[in-house]
């Protein structure tokens, strides 16, 4: 596998910076609307996140309080939880929307530069490894742009709203809450490389164990003249494997 990936070593050193994410605002850019209102759903869901535990608070200090008083603070908590389905409900269409608009768009610009490339190329690289990348790898670019980035800018906002109420509520307790941010940080940093280089590592082996199918059979005729087949079932077995065992060392380390 090295041998056949090692004109593709210097692109993928580049995409292990973040900065290679920059590549993708080429596609956002004719989206820059839906990515504007799915932003705008995002800001909403974490600003109501912030409020309701505060509205619920006061249905509680309230609770054997004046009825009305109690049943306004029931309504204004009830329509905070409301306004928060909805919200959530049009963060998750718009964004899910763009991700899947962006991804499609991605697959035919990498289809229509494959599809002109010299022979040399697919002499080296495999046609069954080419069609993982357009398939496979676009689905983790899916869920980049349809979870993860909008799930890690609505943590970070609720986590800078938080930290603003907790300071306004007890400046001395929030103090003694970040020190332990360093603690809990460090490790989900170290973490995430990890994970990083186990999903880039499995992405290799799936994307091998597709170009050594696709390689037998498109031409099964000649495997089968030659009784080849119980070398590739070997060959396709082994990098499946492998693929199984880097997946599952990825699982525990999420775990």
């Amino acid at each position: 596998m090295a041998k056949r990936n090692d004109p593709l070593q210097a692109d993928r050193q580049s995409s292990r910076r973040v900065g290679s994410l920059a590549a993708l605002w080429p596609f956002l850019r004719p989206y820059r609307g839906i990515a504007a209102l799915a932003v705008c759903a995002l800001v909403l869901t974490a600003s109501v996140s912030l409020i309701l535990p505060l509205a619920v608070r006061r249905v509680v200090d309230q609770f054997n309080g004046a009825t009305e008083l109690l049943d306004s603070y029931f309504l204004v908590a009830l329509g905070f939880a409301g306004l928060l389905a909805l919200g959530t409900g049009a963060r998750y269409y718009l964004v899910t929307r763009l991700g899947e608009r962006v991804v499609a768009d991605i697959r035919r610009a990498v289809f229509d530069r494959v599809i002109g490339m010299s022979p040399a190329f697919f002499e080296r690289i495999m046609t069954g490894e080419v069609l993982s990348r357009i398939t496979t790898d676009t689905t983790l670019i899916l869920s980049v742009i349809g979870s993860s980035v909008s799930i890690a800018l609505r943590n970070f906002l609720i986590l800078i709203g938080g930290a603003a109420l907790m300071m306004l509520t007890s400046a001395k307790l929030t103090a003694y809450a970040l020190l332990i941010v360093p603690v809990v940080i460090v490790p989900i940093i170290l973490l995430g490389r990890r994970l990083r280089a186990l999903s880039r590592e499995n992405q290799d082996w799936i994307a091998e164990s597709s170009g050594n199918a696709s390689e037998a059979l498109l031409s099964v005729q000649t495997v089968q003249a030659f009784t080849h087949e119980a070398e590739n079932r070997a060959a396709f077995a082994d990098v499946t494997e492998r693929a199984f065992r880097s997946a599952k060392t990825r699982i525990g380390t999420r775990a």
